[in-house]
């Protein structure tokens, strides 16, 4: 059976997309046994010993200065749960749920947070089993870690809360029951090792990151076969111009474009047709190039975050010591996702840009709204106002949740990072891209239409042919949503892209 092995080191995006979505299981790493025990072993220590460390033998957040014995500790650990399961919203759909699981405990195995291995089993024991906890998209700060979310997902492991198993929303304790799991009983610092953390907003944007990694490729090839529908110039992406300026992802886009249109009979050269192309074909490697560098870069943040410890206190085992930190702080994340953000809605933004050029006849030379019976009939033209409408909800999402804070806990958080909504909005962004790309995707087949498909070159072959296997050439009217649809499901499932790199080799990113 698939697996995916955790040590709190080597995780990837793509076990992450593995696990959460194509029902991987997960095994801790038999290496990191002995370290999570010693780090458990200190923080027992210091509740025998009576030592004042925080959320181990205090309060939390402004009640660090409250002392809790030994007795109530247990108390004190399910108190933070049920206390700080204030989520509010649409539950977290349930690949995204279980991602913030496996992350939680690739984070927790590190053996840098002084909860007891069983507990970390029981946590994977949960996932594996295929119990889903409710866990309500909003109200998390995302600083003192995603705590609201990840309460109501260790609300489950209790019993509480509610769950989905195998299709069917159970209570927790339901849901544990007939998974044949017994509820866990929590001790001293273990609700907050399992609530204080980035998880929340790491895994929506883990995901978030991969479909966008899939989007921009696809974006590439809807690019492609726009500019093969208006014989567009292939001149602005001869390598020479772009190694005076070689930005990574612009080198890349230009190399993308030249092998995705290769033997193309459609294509032109300046001055043949016209001098230059329009912005949205003549600067595609720019425009996408430049989103490819933003993802990049976010993609380097996720894989440094999913590797690490976020909790507080951090135990150092070898000094036998307890550090109050920021760990849990989500800046890093909350910039890189706003970066994702804003990197993905240009991309929608060109798309529109090319959706309009095909549609309206001034610019396309191509009957007006790619009907062949326009008046009767509207074709494209409503088509075009759902990117549009799309594109301008991009630009709303796209003002970034990092720049507010709103301090908390009676000024004692007084700067917060608002990273989950950044990693939620990044994640809508990619979604109304993807529908916009979609829809180029549609606009470009039926340009071609009025051309010679044959002509096609060889990665827009593909492309066309599998579009045309799943949607009728646009003759009369008929309700469009649905080829939409068909076409984002083509997208969404990465069917395009696999095509045609199963053909002409991996485009770049």
């Amino acid at each position: 059976m698939s697996k995916v092995i955790i040590n709190g080191s080597d995780l990837t995006i793509i076990d992450v997309v593995n696990v959460a979505r194509n029902g991987y299981k997960v095994e801790i790493s038999k290496e990191v046994v002995d370290q999570i025990n010693l780090s458990r072993s200190i923080v027992d220590e210091f509740v025998d010993n009576k030592k004042v460390v925080y959320g181990i033998t205090t309060g939390f957040g402004k009640f660090s200065d409250v002392l809790i014995s030994k007795e109530d500790s247990r108390d004190l650990q399910r108190n933070l749960i049920v206390s700080h399961s204030c989520g509010v919203g649409d539950p977290f759909e349930e690949d995204i749920a279980r991602a913030i699981m496996l992350l939680r405990a690739n984070a927790l195995v590190k053996g840098f947070s002084g909860i007891r291995l069983s507990t970390i089993e029981k946590l994977i024991e949960v996932l594996n089993s295929g119990v889903v906890p409710q866990i309500p998209e909003k109200g998390s700060l995302g600083a003192s870690g995603d705590l609201a979310p990840l309460s109501h997902m260790v609300l489950v492991l209790l019993g509480e809360g509610e769950a989905i198993y195998k299709g069917q929303m159970l209570t927790g304790k339901e849901a544990l029951d007939k998974a044949g799991i017994s509820p866990i009983h929590l001790t001293s610092k273990e609700g907050l090792a399992l609530i204080n953390g980035t998880q929340v907003m790491t895994a929506v944007g883990t995901l978030a990151v991969y479909d966008a990694y899939m989007a921009v490729k696809l974006a590439d090839i809807s690019a492609s076969m726009t500019l093969e529908a208006l014989n567009g110039i292939t001149d602005a992406f001869d390598k020479r111009i772009h190694e005076v300026r070689p930005h990574k992802g612009q080198l890349d886009t230009a190399e993308n474009l030249l092998k995705i249109t290769k033997n193309s009979g459609l294509t032109s050269r300046q001055g043949e047709i016209r001098v230059q192309d329009a912005y949205s074909l003549r600067c595609l490697p720019q425009i996408h190039g430049a989103s490819k560098d933003a993802l990049n870069y976010v993609i380097d943040k996720i894989n440094i975050e999913i590797n690490s410890v976020t909790d507080n206190p951090i135990i150092i085992p070898d000094a036998k010591v307890a550090i109050s930190g920021g760990n849990f702080h989500g800046q890093p994340m909350a910039l890189a996702f706003d970066f994702l953000g804003i990197a993905l809605s240009e991309i929608a933004n060109s798309s529109e840009r090319r959706i309009e050029r095909l549609v309206n006849p001034s610019l396309s030379g191509l009957p007006a709204f790619l009907t062949p019976k326009g008046g009767l009939h509207s074709g494209f033209m409503i088509a075009q106002y759902s990117a549009a409408s799309l594109v301008s909800e991009n630009k709303v999402l796209a003002h970034p949740a990092s720049v507010d804070s709103i301090p908390s806990s009676a000024n004692q958080e007084d700067h917060v990072s608002m990273g989950t909504i950044a990693s939620r909005k990044a994640r809508d962004i990619i979604f109304n891209a993807m529908n916009v790309i979609a829809i180029e995707l549609l606009a470009s087949t039926q340009a071609i239409d009025f051309g010679d498909p044959s002509k096609l070159g060889e990665g827009t072959k593909i492309t066309y042919n599998i579009i045309r296997e799943n949607v009728e050439k646009w003759v009369d009217d008929r309700p469009m949503y649905k080829d939409i649809n068909t076409v984002f499901e083509l997208v969404k499932n990465h069917v395009i892209v696999d095509s045609v790199e199963n053909a002409i080799g991996q485009l770049k990113l």
